[in-house]
């Protein structure tokens, strides 16, 4: 893990996109294994999505697909909803759909075969996964044709055996404490609610170990930041990580 030091000065980053320089991310407290970033800057998030259209130049006859990983309590749903609406023409896809009442993390050939191929050749998406079928859930997991980005937020999107599908990605990483926090503000603290997190961390922990999804990130985000910024406009962004 990086000791917390940061170059001083203001930089140029990547694919000519400029940011501003506004202080120092602190020291984040991360999983054991977890690499953190460096040299934390701020963008709008107008140039976030032009970096990540550019890492996809040659996409043309159906929608960029594009991941948003990182662990609960990150803001992956947030961030995704922020970037719909800077890309008006693009949908949102939650892998919590995919994964409801199916499995944590073993969901990745039913996104790709369902969601992620009809894309890829173009096609417009209605995936009624069999957990709906069996359990009653209403609706279906729906992306009309033409639309120019799909964003498929969730833990664990960023892996190996999806990266075929992928064009480009994010990585939230952030602060355990705070982002323990958050959930416990979203989902509460009850001894149910304890065990789940217990069952999801036994599964997290080993997965994320092993797909180490914040070394193949095409933009790495702090979520939450601590570095002043508007959260309605600007991201808080640092380069892809070096192993």
């Amino acid at each position: 893990m990086h000791d917390g030091s940061r170059a001083p000065g203001w930089d140029r980053p990547p694919h000519g996109i400029i940011g501003r320089r506004r202080g120092y991310e602190p020291s984040m407290r991360l999983h054991p294994g977890e690499t953190e970033a460096v040299g934390w800057r701020v963008v709008t998030v107008f140039d976030a999505v032009r970096q990540l259209r550019d890492a996809s130049p040659d996409v043309t006859g159906r929608p960029r697909v594009i991941a948003i990983d990182g662990r609960g309590g990150a803001g992956k749903t947030t961030l995704a909803e922020r970037l719909r609406r800077a890309e008006p023409n693009s949908v949102v896809v939650h892998t919590d759909d995919v994964a409801w009442n199916h499995a944590c993390f073993d969901w990745g050939a039913v996104l790709a075969e369902n969601i992620l191929r009809p894309l890829h050749r173009g096609e417009p998406v209605n995936f009624r996964p069999d957990a709906w079928v069996r359990h009653d859930r209403l609706g279906s997991i729906t992306i009309p044709a033409g639309v120019d980005f799909v964003w498929v937020e969730g833990t664990g999107i960023i892996r190996d055996e999806l990266d075929p599908w992928l064009d480009a990605s994010v990585y939230l990483q952030g602060d355990l404490d705070e982002q323990e926090r958050l959930l416990i503000a979203r989902d509460g603290d009850s001894a149910e609610q304890q065990e789940h997190v217990t069952n999801w961390l036994r599964e997290e922990l080993p997965f994320m170990l092993r797909e180490r999804p914040w070394s193949r990130a095409t933009l790495i985000v702090a979520g939450p930041s601590q570095i002043d910024h508007d959260p309605d406009t600007e991201l808080v962004v640092a380069s892809p990580i070096s192993l």
